[in-house]
């Protein structure tokens, strides 16, 4: 075999083996791009972050998802999540999400954690307003009132004047041991303007014992029903009636009802 035939051949091989491996690399780059392209980056949480905990850069982590599999407002970067206050107890591996974290704009993460158009309002507890103790951070209560009825007897009146408010702290502390009791002395409420006046009347009229709820329980109790309207039929306008004599023995009678006039002739 001459050495141009063999020259040929390892041309040959040469030619195929870099066709070969530049066919893989396309192949792969392609593949690479397409599986980038139906992915997408979350943040998601490394570990428990409680309640009122601000989220720190060590608390998450990115991780990637299929695209349309995340909520929509998902935090696609760890910077867009830091700094934001936890409105919900976020678990491990839990999706950080925008509508259970608030933006914390400055002042104490507690201000952060009050809802739009709400306010926050302290009660002064004891071991039995506070539910012996294991009234957290994120628990729902109603309000029970207590006040003595008039009439100077010892009777006393009880009544749920508030419903379904949500524990934003306890104490000075939005953030606590979830299944140990912490006596505490008192409790910060969220609730709305005008809730917020029925609670300081109450506090000045009487006592108030906090109740607590199970947090998938949504029902309240039934407004009062105004009572219906009975038309009253109207009164018939009063008869009046005038007398007149003429001198050929006859009289008239004038008849009033209301705006109709009526004269009538009668023998004297």
């Amino acid at each position: 075999m001459s050495s141009r035939t063999l020259s040929l051949i390892a041309l040959s091989v040469l030619l195929g083996l870099g066709a070969a491996w530049m066919a893989n690399n396309w192949l792969t780059a392609r593949m690479n791009t397409a599986t980038d392209s139906n992915m997408e980056n979350v943040v998601v949480a490394v570990v428990e972050i409680p309640f009122g905990q601000m989220v720190e850069p060590q608390h998450v982590k990115l991780v990637a998802m299929p695209k349309g599999s995340a909520p929509s407002d998902a935090f696609d970067t760890v910077e867009k999540a830091t700094g934001r206050i936890a409105t919900f107890t976020l678990l491990q591996g839990d999706i950080l999400r925008a509508a259970r974290l608030a933006e914390h704009l400055g002042g104490s993460t507690l201000a952060s954690l009050i809802a739009p158009n709400k306010r926050a309002i302290s009660v002064r507890v004891d071991d039995v307003v506070g539910v012996g103790g294991f009234l957290l951070p994120g628990n729902r209560v109603d309000v029970l009132a207590t006040k003595k009825t008039s009439g100077g007897s010892n009777e006393a009146k009880s009544e749920t004047i508030l419903e379904d408010l949500r524990v934003l702290a306890v104490d000075q502390t939005a953030s606590t041991d979830k299944t140990q009791p912490v006596v505490v002395r008192a409790v910060t409420l969220e609730m709305t303007s005008e809730e917020a006046e029925v609670l300081v009347k109450a506090q000045t009229e009487g006592k108030l014992q906090l109740a607590l709820r199970n947090p998938l329980d949504e029902q309240k109790k039934p407004e009062a029903k105004a009572e219906p309207v009975v038309a009253v039929a109207p009164r018939p306008a009063p008869k009046r009636v005038v007398r007149r004599s003429s001198g050929d023995g006859m009289g008239q009678v004038t008849i009033i009802r209301g705006t109709e006039v009526e004269r009538v002739s009668v023998q004297r």
